[in-house]
């Protein structure tokens, strides 16, 4: 389906890229990764740039056949980093069977890596001379793209639309839109006394947390698709202090994003009136991540896409994901984008990931069949 693929090469390949710890909190495993992949790209005529965009970040690869262009015909976006801490690797490092390969970040995302490689790597040179081509690949995405999201999106400006190679859902879905999502650190501060003689004289942070949990559950819109979760709670140091320190990791999750600005002020504004006299309340937005919804041009992607799908006979749909990515920030600033390039898997965040191994070629040439539809 594909020209010159070998599935024991890109296993190899593959197994390359899986193998090295590249949590997000890991820059050194990251630009490990990046130095496997820089050669591979340059191999088949491409030109890559390394972004620093934080000294405490990995690097991020910048890679394009157009090196003068100040427009791109596509951008292509994948990450490099995984969600796994250093030994990960050691622990259980990429293994397959008949059906499935296994490993940290085989499905999220190094195998949409190479989809794109061996996608570029299929076109031919009059293809390539006619298609501008930006290749984004950050080092941050599972922790929100909080250094590199300005860098996708200066990117993103410049690009007519975003194919983001995530992995397609083990149903053969690509995804057409994702929720967006926000995470929130709220700490509350009492004041300490003696849970025995002096009850009356302390104020309880724990309680304010309590009223605050019950109050967020309310804020719950299911029919909209608007969720909150508190999932972390601290605080307290013994039973018979009143606690003055207590804190709550939120989770926020939207399709409509005026919903999430008004949840955020109304966050702020409970802040001013605590529920506990003598409380105090601050409430951190630690990541914000815009819901990625499709325009009218990105129906007329979806249309080319399925039609490219249809020719290869492969089975797809469009899906509606619950987490995010970073199509979510190049939809959001207007770039037409689709998500789900990658080849099929599940499992992500988790021991359970697996990549489907007879999807792999099959989608790799919806991507290169795609790229050759968008030549101006």
């Amino acid at each position: 389906m594909t020209q010159c693929f070998e599935l024991e090469t890109y296993l190899e390949q593959l197994a390359q890229l899986v193998n090295i710890d590249c949590g997000s909190h890991t820059p050194a495993g990251i630009a490990k990764v990046a130095d496997v992949i820089t050669p591979m790209f340059e191999q088949i005529g491409f030109t890559v740039t390394r972004h620093q965009p934080h000294p405490d970040a990995g690097p991020c690869l910048f890679i394009t056949n157009k090196p003068n262009a100040d427009h791109y015909d596509v951008m292509l976006s994948g990450h490099m980093d995984t969600v796994f801490p250093e030994g990960t690797v050691a622990a259980r490092p990429m293994s397959f069977d008949s059906e499935k390969v296994y490993g940290p970040g085989a499905t999220d995302m190094k195998s949409g890596i190479l989809s794109a490689w061996y996608a570029l790597k299929s076109l031919s040179s009059q293809e390539l001379e006619n298609l501008a081509i930006v290749v984004a690949l950050n080092c941050d995405e599972e922790i929100g793209s909080i250094y590199s999201r300005e860098w996708l999106e200066s990117i993103a400006r410049q690009s007519r639309q975003v194919l983001v190679c995530e992995a397609s859902r083990p149903t053969g879905n690509l995804i057409r839109s994702r929720k967006g999502n926000a995470k929130y650190e709220i700490e509350f501060h009492g004041v300490a006394s003696h849970a025995g003689s002096a009850l009356a004289e302390g104020v309880n942070a724990i309680y304010e947390l309590s009223h605050w949990s019950l109050a967020i559950k309310d804020m719950v819109n299911l029919e909209t698709g608007t969720t909150m979760n508190v999932g972390i709670i601290e605080g307290g140091m013994a039973v018979n202090v009143v606690p003055d320190y207590a804190k709550a990791t939120v989770d926020l999750r939207f399709w409509n994003t005026d919903e999430a600005k008004a949840i955020h002020e109304k966050l702020l504004s409970m802040a001013e009136t605590p529920f506990e006299q003598g409380a105090k309340v601050t409430v951190n937005r630690l990541t914000f991540k815009p819901s990625m919804q499709p325009s009218s041009d990105t129906e007329t992607l979806i249309k080319l896409v399925s039609e490219e799908a249809e020719k290869l006979n492969i089975v797809y749909g469009w899906e509606d994901a619950g987490g995010g990515s970073d199509g979510n920030f190049t939809a959001a600033i207007g770039t037409p984008t689709l998500d789900g390039f990658g080849p099929m898997g599940a499992g992500f965040h988790s021991e359970k990931e697996y990549l489907l191994i007879d999807s792999i070629e099959p989608r790799i040439a919806l991507l290169a069949n795609t790229l050759r539809r968008l030549i101006a």
